[in-house]
């Protein structure tokens, strides 16, 4: 079983690459490539970098300026033209996006010879030519365990911007509950992220920040209620700052799941807050990911 869901993650993103690279003149967005990769687009970003190590935009943007940089090599075309085709509005723009992913600029990249394009997971021939996709080193040794939700009623906040700003609904619920004199030692917090930063713009990102409660309580003005799904998910404690979130999650999607023999659901992962940031070191904090499993 495990083998067999291995060789279809493989084979999905495979395909999803190939896909990118025969329409990378056209608009490629998320929900698309996760369509093409039948994959959630609640899970799709995090599975794509933990497989492939980078990000979906990324790669997008790598490979466009790859492209670049074979025409800089087999034409004379003017390199604002090249550029401009590669979706750059400026020469300077170009250039400084060139530089740190092929580590020279255009002008230097046209005068040298022999370069042979490699990136995490994937190889290019000097034609551009896809060649294979090789998966980084299945397993991992994350501690990654099975557990069985029932259905959780929460008071939440709804936060749309950056999530370095979450801490504006974390004190709203918090307050209103703490008035209330219902938070305590059974409490959960948690978090619902509903969007990737390294897709959605930052003024457009989702989060609840939840807290759960009893049937007896009731939603007002900005504090809403809601029941997160249950289910069976895969659960691995995070150890240290909420930034560095993103790496585990690319560790769980990325290499545990493809050799788990299982698969995601199609809804958000929670984020369990386990001790008080407010009075933790940001290398203490810990943090339970639970990513929603199909039965």
């Amino acid at each position: 079983m495990k083998e067999s869901t291995q060789k279809l993650y493989e084979e999905r993103l495979l395909h999803v690459l190939v896909f990118i690279q025969r329409h990378l003149d056209e608009e490629l967005p998320l929900e698309d490539l996760a369509r093409v990769a039948h994959f959630s687009p609640y899970h799709f970003h995090r599975i794509f970098r933990g497989i492939v190590g980078e990000s979906l935009q990324e790669h997008i943007r790598r490979l466009r300026l790859e492209r670049a940089a074979l025409q800089l090599k087999r034409t004379d075309r003017r390199v604002l033209d090249i550029a401009l085709e590669a979706g750059f509005g400026t020469h300077e723009s170009f250039t400084r996006a060139f530089r740190a992913v092929l580590g020279c600029s255009p002008s230097e990249f046209r005068l040298a010879e022999g370069v042979i394009f490699q990136a995490p997971g994937i190889h290019y021939r000097d034609d551009g030519e896809l060649r294979t996709l090789l998966l980084r080193p299945g397993g991992t040794n994350m501690d990654v365990r099975i557990e069985r939700l029932q259905p959780l009623r929460v008071a939440f906040v709804r936060h749309v911007g950056p999530y370095q700003e979450v801490h504006q609904a974390w004190g709203k619920v918090c307050a209103r509950l703490g008035k209330e004199g219902l938070l305590g030692a059974e409490s959960h917090f948690i978090g619902v992220c509903y969007d990737d930063p390294e897709v959605t713009a930052p003024e457009k990102l989702r989060y609840d920040a939840c807290v759960t409660v009893d049937s007896d309580f009731a939603a007002h003005d900005e504090i809403g209620v809601q029941t997160l799904p249950g289910g069976e998910f895969a659960v691995v404690t995070h150890c240290g700052p909420y930034e560095q979130l993103s790496q585990t999650y690319a560790a769980l999607f990325g290499q545990w799941l493809p050799h788990s023999g299982r698969e995601l659901r199609s809804q958000p992962s929670l984020e369990f807050y386990l001790n008080d940031p407010e009075g933790t070191d940001p290398e203490d904090l810990l943090t339970d990911i639970y990513a929603p499993l199909e039965s």
